[in-house]
């Protein structure tokens, strides 16, 4: 697949103090990766990841960056809610 058709995935991990860290990535396994090498996002850096949560996909970066604002603008209670609910019509 051409890089610009691969897909980009919503990423939710939950870190070691138990807060969530969300983000973006063609190649969420690799990205958790680098999260938990330390040489991810800072605030991973600060709270190493312990697991993946959830993981959404979505046809373009700038449609996986848009859902990555919507999820990170959540309280805790309803980032709870959308790793519970299918994915359709969610963010």
């Amino acid at each position: 697949m051409a890089p610009s058709q691969r897909p980009w995935f919503l990423y939710l991990l939950e870190c070691r103090d138990g807060s969530y860290y969300a983000g973006i990535s063609t190649d969420v396994d690799a990205r958790f990766a680098a999260h938990r090498a330390g040489t991810g996002a800072r605030y991973t850096r600060a709270r190493p990841p312990l697991r993946i949560l959830a993981v959404r996909e979505y046809p373009d970066r700038s449609t996986a960056s848009r859902a990555e604002r919507q999820l990170k603008q959540l309280p805790r209670d309803r980032k709870l809610a959308w790793l519970q609910a299918p994915t359709e019509g969610i963010l």
